[in-house]
């Protein structure tokens, strides 16, 4: 049986390419939620006339990778303590945030900031809301940086995230 997580954590291109590195991890779909816009797209989110955040949801198989685990990845791979901001990336829909499926995640990511939060030279400002309703995003946002491994900002920012997640999580790599 899978299940499913909902991390946004600045670019929703670069969350995807982390996530798709991890063993256990079957999907992941980059999307919006948090907003209150029904069906955002790309354009309005980037307006920030909807209040989505760029996010991604992952199935995974909780046999193979822990839900913990994933929140240990989504932590270590972006910025937890800036605002509305990841590296170059500002705005309200790049936030931190977590969009939980049920009490227990909600219970576990608590618990992690709590556990984690002294270890950062500022206050985690990451998001914890339950998750409403999750779209997804257009088509060609999917896979991007696959579909798109030239791409300059794909090859200064995705990079880096893969790097500190193989130096960090090396036991969860596919």
């Amino acid at each position: 049986m899978t299940e499913q997580a909902t991390f946004a954590g600045g670019c929703f291109w670069c969350t995807e390419s982390v996530f798709k590195q991890i063993d256990g991890v079957t999907d992941v779909v980059s999307g919006y939620a948090g907003g209150h816009v029904a069906d955002p797209s790309y354009e309005a989110v980037c307006r920030e006339e909807t209040g989505h955040a760029e996010c991604v949801q992952l199935t995974f198989d909780p046999d193979e990778v822990s839900y913990e685990d994933l929140l240990a990845v989504h932590f270590t791979t972006h910025t937890p303590t800036t605002k509305d901001r990841e590296g170059n990336d500002v705005g309200t829909q790049y936030r931190s945030a977590v969009f939980y499926h049920d009490e227990a995640q909600r219970e576990t990511v608590e618990a992690l900031i709590e556990e984690i939060e002294p270890g950062y030279d500022s206050d985690i400002v990451t998001e914890v809301e339950p998750l409403e309703t999750f779209y997804p995003a257009e088509e060609h946002h999917q896979d991007y940086f696959e579909k798109n491994p030239d791409q300059s900002y794909c090859q200064l920012t995705i990079p880096p995230k893969i790097e500190k997640l193989k130096e960090k999580h090396a036991e969860l790599l596919a």
